[in-house]
């Protein structure tokens, strides 16, 4: 979907500014304008596309159902699959976040979405598969959806809402005090013009976040040289699966491009499940995706979602060394 979006980040950073491949900073650079863009152009669309829902899709209604009924859980479930088969990266899946909290979608629901989102896509699948084997393959698939399953019905018990940021309060509150579109009998031509105003304020309002956040990423990604984690993963003790989520938070990457950094890990023998514990927590959990965050979220929330988040892949990691 964005290999055009690769091939002109490749173009600029390689070709207009000359910065080699194999440098760190040609490296830090591209992953920089590929993200950055990527991310930008999702959320406009996202945001978009939700704000088109929010038109014509009665969503307080669904919000309601969700509230009254008891779907014993499915919901989280649900919401987790959607996220197992929504190809994003944690950062990509901020915008879908902001979307779900921006249509009243229950808090716990949507942390479902955010949890699964980054841990499992098909193109992870597909390379875990051809690496690990079967066996491996459903262990981590059907671990990371029930990771974002269990997660994200424990976030929802908390009574979290207060704790969203007044910006996105903010946005649900003139939501609520000005939803006309379903009152008013105009046509999409008609509301296309507020619809791309909305997108384009939610836009304006989280850049700044998204671009300190990818420039962090980035910086990660191209300085941080792999075998500095071989080096303190590879004996096999019990503390080693914690230090493997600890070391990966700060690192930034979907999970495509980390299935084949832990295949050299589990090569040079660390455990299979110190591996995707680390795996887990670089895709799921990242200052990246903390900075973005922050826009939607108080300091508080965000520290209780990672809290549950990693508890959670340290006892999947301590569960993948005694099953594989």
């Amino acid at each position: 979907m964005f290999d055009w979006l690769q091939h002109f980040a490749d173009w600029l950073i390689y070709s207009v500014l000359n910065i080699g491949a194999d440098t760190h900073l040609g490296s830090t650079l591209n992953f920089f304008v590929y993200d950055t863009i990527k991310i930008l152009i999702l959320l406009f669309i996202i945001v978009f596309i939700m704000g088109i829902v929010n038109t014509y899709f009665p969503i307080e209604r669904l919000k309601n159902y969700l509230n009254k009924n008891k779907l014993y859980g499915l919901e989280y479930l649900f919401s987790s699959i959607f996220g197992a088969i929504t190809p994003f990266c944690s950062c990509s899946s901020v915008p879908l976040f902001i979307g779900f909290v921006q249509g009243g979608i229950p808090l716990g629901v949507t942390f479902s979405f955010l949890i699964t989102s980054p841990l499992v896509n098909e193109v992870a699948v597909a390379m875990f598969l051809g690496m690990f084997g079967v066996n491996a393959t459903l262990i981590y698939t059907v671990s990371g959806i029930i990771l974002g399953t269990v997660g994200g019905w424990v976030l929802g018990k908390f009574n979290l809402e207060p704790l969203l940021s007044d910006w996105v309060k903010n946005i649900m509150a003139q939501k609520n005090q000005h939803d006309h579109y379903q009152e008013e009998k105009r046509t999409f031509k008609q509301r296309l013009p507020e619809i791309t105003q909305s997108a384009w304020d939610i836009i304006k309002g989280v850049i700044l976040y998204i671009i300190i956040g990818v420039a962090i990423g980035g910086a990660m990604h191209g300085y941080v040289p792999e075998n500095f984690f071989n080096e303190f993963l590879g004996g096999g003790q019990w503390w080693t699966v914690p230090l493997a989520v600890i070391f990966a938070v700060p690192m930034y990457a979907n999970a495509a491009g980390v299935v084949p950094i832990i295949q050299v890990f589990v090569a040079k023998g660390v455990p299979l499940g110190t591996a995707i514990a680390f795996m887990m927590g670089t895709v799921g959990l990242s200052l990246p995706e903390a900075t973005l965050l922050k826009k939607v979220m108080s300091l508080k929330l965000i520290a209780i979602f990672f809290g549950v988040v990693t508890l959670a892949i340290i006892f999947s990691g301590f569960l993948f060394n005694m099953v594989l």
